[in-house]
């Protein structure tokens, strides 16, 4: 009696470990330690978007500079982290002096002390830079370096000049580059009022 006793307490610790084995195999991976993120540029809150950027936004604690030690000057970047950022453009615009279509492609950029080549690249849902063919470049133009405070985790935002024109902003470090994106007609909408 005692026995089969002993074999049941055994073959039920058995049973729970090969249990929690199977469901933590089951589990989802751990978080990630660059989350993606999504920023659009709207003309206001009840238009449609004309830009939508999808990244991931990378962290750095470290002394000194992120360009030119982690990330290296003159070299193919992601602008970002894991996968290639993505770029979704809703209507035709200028991005410096070249005519993007609109669609969906992927953003590189070369950073550089003084400027930034910027890629805009037709070869989507890629994996960093490393599938990154020239064939599929639909424009590439050269921006300006400026400074700014520090921000220890890389962020891109828009921000509107004027009339249709906005800058794409990319800050890590003290780094800003700012990338000129024109729109030929802004979005006209009613403002409802209340009766």
């Amino acid at each position: 009696m005692k026995n089969s006793y002993y074999t049941s307490i055994i073959v039920l610790i058995v049973l729970t470990i090969l249990f929690i084995t199977k469901s933590e195999a089951q589990g989802f991976k751990k978080l990630d330690k660059a989350p993606h993120d999504i920023t659009y540029y709207r003309e206001s809150k009840v238009t449609k978007p004309l830009v939508k950027v999808l990244y991931g936004r990378p962290t750095f604690h470290g002394k000194g500079e992120v360009f030119g030690s982690k990330v290296p000057y003159n070299e193919l970047w992601r602008t970002g982290a894991n996968e290639a950022t993505e770029i979704k453009i809703f209507k035709d615009v200028l991005i410096g002096n070249k005519l993007v279509s609109a669609g969906s492609y992927v953003l590189y950029t070369i950073p550089g002390e003084d400027e930034w080549e910027i890629i805009i690249n037709s070869n989507t849902d890629v994996l960093g830079a490393f599938q990154y063919n020239p064939d599929y470049d639909i424009a590439k133009i050269k921006v300006p370096v400026g400074k700014a405070e520090k921000m220890n985790t890389f962020s891109i935002d828009f921000k509107k000049i004027k009339n249709n024109n906005i800058i794409m902003v990319f800050a890590w470090g003290t780094t800003r580059v700012r990338v000129p994106m024109h729109f030929n007609e802004q979005e006209h909408y009613a403002i409802a009022f209340d009766e």
